[in-house]
């Protein structure tokens, strides 16, 4: 019985470590993305990788199971890249980035994140295209990456987030046809304008061709 009991207790504090084991993989996720960005105002100051987990950092909002729900950065004079790191962020719900002065492009691994409700990364200087991957983001009601330097074509897969109830690509470098299918067919012009999109697809009448 003894072997049975210790092997009891063993699992019984895997199960009580499991939520700072998530966590502190969020922190580790969090802060390889802090060592990336220039913070001359020192908006990261509080995000310290030695403590347990990351649900004290000022910007980073956890829910009651302490994972990673908000990461509010925007208007936060911070410059840099993104990395794959933050596919890490399993239980991430909002993503705001907007107005600042991060580069490079959009990481592929944004599409891990199947909780997200909302990508705020407007007013960047984010280039090359829309990431393919974020067509598993099923959950998305409000996707925003006007005022970039994004180019290529809006991917067709887009066209099947359902939920999707804005999303803005203004301003940037983009080319093809603009979708007319799923909730594309509700957005204002004003979501697509000052892009290289071309001729009669504009009042949405090539729907299926996307391309550049």
């Amino acid at each position: 019985m003894a072997p049975l009991l210790a092997l009891s207790f063993f699992f019984s504090f895997l199960f009580l470590l499991s939520p700072a084991i998530s966590t502190n993989s969020e922190g580790n996720a969090l802060h390889a993305l802090r060592s990336r960005f220039s913070d001359p105002t020192n908006v990261l100051q509080s995000w310290d990788p030695t403590l347990v987990n990351p649900c004290t950092w000022f910007h980073v909002t956890c829910d009651s199971n302490s994972h990673v729900i908000r990461l509010d950065l925007g208007n936060s004079n911070i410059s840099g890249t993104l990395g794959p790191e933050l596919g890490e962020l399993k239980n991430l719900q909002y993503l705001e980035l907007y107005r600042n002065e991060i580069s490079g492009k959009i990481p592929k691994e944004l599409g891990k994140l199947k909780n997200l409700i909302s990508m705020d990364l407007y007013d960047n200087k984010f280039e090359g295209e829309i990431p393919k991957s974020l067509n598993k983001l099923k959950s998305l009601r409000f996707l925003r990456l006007n005022n970039n330097k994004l180019t290529g074509s809006i991917p067709r897969g887009l066209t099947k987030l359902s939920n999707l109830k804005v999303f803005d690509v203004s301003n940037n470098d983009l080319c093809g046809t603009i979708p007319v299918e799923g909730p594309f067919a509700t957005f204002p012009m004003e979501s697509f304008e000052n892009n290289r999109f071309s001729g009669p697809e504009l009042q949405g009448l090539v729907p299926y061709d996307f391309g550049c």
